[in-house]
């Protein structure tokens, strides 16, 4: 199942994944990130502990061609497993199994990567490829979005859609966004529609939130509406 988007935003350094599939709740299995570290993507038959593992080599400065080595050496089902992941150099790497379905496999960027497994040919991932990179001026968020809806304009999984997510690592120990699509048929424009409600209100409630440099944040209501206000302000 599944193909998805990995990145590592040059300019931030904020790292991103979103996934599409017909399968249930992508989100809750396939995506896992952390702030100044790595992200990572598992898929095909899903082993969640490359994604756990994964970060915890990275956190130890293990890069990332590294990790996936390590992570496929240990596991006897790496055959039918798809993974790739990206550190906080942005070096990247991916792995796609022998015996995963076709169509698969994976494409790598500078400091993004491209895997998808039962797609419906090599233009789903390239094409989420370039329309990530047609997009370098775009926040990371609005990128992986783009990417994925031209995947899913070139075929996208095979047989069908149901499930998406995007998720966003930056900064901060907790995640940026973190929205799922679990079960629709149409997921990739109702993801759109849930990230353009975040940005009109909870990022910005979101931004004034505790933080490494200022553990307590806004936390007086009438400054904490100021702040929303002026955001929202911004995006109209």
């Amino acid at each position: 199942m599944t193909w998805s988007i990995v990145a590592r935003d040059p300019k931030t350094g904020a790292f991103g994944v979103a996934v599409a599939t017909k399968f249930f709740a992508v989100g809750s299995i396939c995506p896992y990130g952390r702030s100044d570290v790595g992200a990572i993507s598992t898929q095909a038959l899903v082993n969640p502990y490359y994604g756990i593992n994964g970060l915890k080599m990275l956190a130890a400065g293990v890069p990332a061609p590294d990790a996936l080595r390590l992570l496929v050496e240990a596991d006897v089902g790496n055959a039918s497993r798809q993974f790739h992941i990206v550190d906080a150099a942005g070096r990247n790497a991916a792995h796609t199994g022998r015996d995963c379905v076709e169509w698969s496999g994976h494409v790598l960027g500078e400091g993004v990567s491209v895997a998808g497994n039962m797609l419906a040919g090599p233009q789903v991932i390239h094409e989420t490829l370039k329309a990530y990179q047609a997009n370098m001026d775009q926040p990371l968020d609005e990128r992986l979005l783009r990417g994925l809806e031209a995947g899913d304009a070139a075929g996208g999984d095979k047989r069908g859609r149901q499930s998406a997510c995007l998720v966003i690592h930056a900064g901060e120990e907790y995640s940026q966004l973190d929205i799922r699509v679990d079960d629709h048929t149409l997921p990739l424009p109702e993801l759109r529609r849930l990230r353009d409600v975040a940005r009109t209100h909870y990022l910005p409630f979101k931004s004034a939130l505790a933080k490494k440099g200022d553990p307590v944040g806004i936390y007086e209501r009438a400054k904490l509406m100021d702040v929303i206000a002026k955001a929202q302000a911004a995006l109209s």
